[in-house]
């Protein structure tokens, strides 16, 4: 190593000066008496040894902060990895069809042409945790009353006995010797189950639909009216149960999961 000939300092004294700087705390003022040079020399010092030997000071060096960041953002990773293990463990499917039927609803754009003061129509799906069969309709509103008559159309569509599980909204909850919609589940002994308060996730399978639904069918669909959108509903919906498959069922269809069910002998 060539040490410049008017140089005031050894490279053992710097190390020395970023040392008692870094671990002891000693003042900027001490240090240039000490070693008998200048506050800017001492400063200089104190700025290559940041740059070239993070171990004086990792806290105030940028590349170990760097390094820091880095494994802190790799154990986040590592534990959502972790996480998301664990619920992919704990998911299940129920054991047979209607035994769940997750419902949820989701307020749907306005149509190209239409006014900014046009009324928004509400999207209503239900989807069997058994076979992932859907079913789903355009309302008016998001009502008690909109909720009902949903369900009435599922059960005329469904041919198996099904129970119900819906987020906490009132369209789904009230007095039950008056709320419409829990009347019509009491009279078809429908039983109902919510999700847990301010938790949405609770009722991811509905969740889930609805954005399939938004990406594949209302942002893929250019509709002339409303009219036009209903009838676009029913074709996706047929697409979705007969030709689209699910991972969650072994890449089968819901029609061929209830048929694998009910008529296991045919397959």
């Amino acid at each position: 190593m060539k040490i410049h000939k008017s140089t005031r300092l050894l490279p053992a004294q710097r190390k020395e000066i970023a040392a008692r700087y870094f671990q002891k705390g000693v003042r900027i003022a001490t240090l240039s008496r000490d070693y008998r040079v200048s506050r800017n020399s001492i400063y200089n010092i104190l700025n290559r040894a940041r740059s070239n030997d993070f171990s004086i000071h990792p806290s105030t060096n940028k590349r170990y902060r760097c390094l820091a960041y880095g494994l802190k953002r790799l154990a986040k990773v590592e534990a959502e990895l972790e996480r998301r293990l664990k619920l992919q463990a704990k998911r299940y499917n129920k054991s047979y069809p209607g035994a769940m039927l997750h419902s949820d609803t989701a307020l749907l754009p306005i149509l190209d042409g239409e006014t900014a003061l046009a009324k928004r129509e509400t999207l209503y799906v239900a989807i069997d945790d058994f076979s992932r069969e859907l079913y789903a309709a355009i309302t008016p509103d998001r009502t008690q009353y909109a909720s009902a008559s949903f369900l009435k159309q599922v059960l005329e569509e469904c041919p198996y006995t099904i129970e119900w599980y819906t987020d906490n909204g009132t369209e789904y909850k009230g007095n039950p010797k008056e709320h419409e919609f829990m009347k019509l589940c009491a009279e078809h002994g429908i039983k109902q189950s919510h999700t847990r308060p301010k938790t949405p996730r609770t009722n991811g399978k509905a969740e889930r639909v609805i954005k399939t639904l938004k990406q594949m069918w209302h942002e893929k669909t250019r509709f002339k009216s409303r009219a036009h959108r209903k009838q676009e509903l029913v074709r996706f919906v047929n697409y979705y149960n007969t030709v689209k498959p699910h991972k969650g069922i072994n890449n089968l269809t819901p029609m061929e999961q209830l048929i694998n069910y009910f008529y296991p002998q045919k397959l």
